[in-house]
């Protein structure tokens, strides 16, 4: 049995929580490419932004090393959503206190790979 090749790419230190960008890699994850940026292009969340641009890059990184690839073969295997480091910054209360205010950030990996068809058209 041949080994399918993968193509990933990465984004780190993106300023936005990794629990509001999970659920949006939830949502097109183990899903053909142009079917889920379809899906982000119509969700109006800041996450979906994010994962857009690192899938697109993904797929261009594909199609340059295998130039027999299209976007309609190209099948999203893995997204990951790490979290980062977190900017902690002084937030002013009354009476003179001060709270901790954790700025949070996240890193985006997203593996596609070619989409394998067999004869009778189902996904192998």
């Amino acid at each position: 049995m041949t080994e399918r090749v993968t193509y990933r790419a990465k984004t780190k230190f993106l300023v936005a929580s990794p629990t509001k960008v999970r659920p949006v890699a939830n949502v097109v994850k183990c899903k053909p490419y142009v079917r889920a940026m379809a899906l982000l292009g119509h969700l109006s969340h800041k996450g979906a932004r994010l994962i857009s641009k690192v899938m697109k890059s993904a797929a261009s990184n594909a199609i340059d090393r295998d130039k027999r690839l299209d976007e309609e073969r190209l099948f999203v295997r893995d997204i990951q959503i790490d979290e980062g480091p977190r900017l902690k910054r002084l937030w002013c209360r009354g009476r003179g206190r001060g709270d901790v205010q954790l700025k949070r950030m996240c890193h985006i990996t997203v593996v596609v790979e070619e989409s394998v068809r067999t004869k009778d058209g189902s996904k192998g």
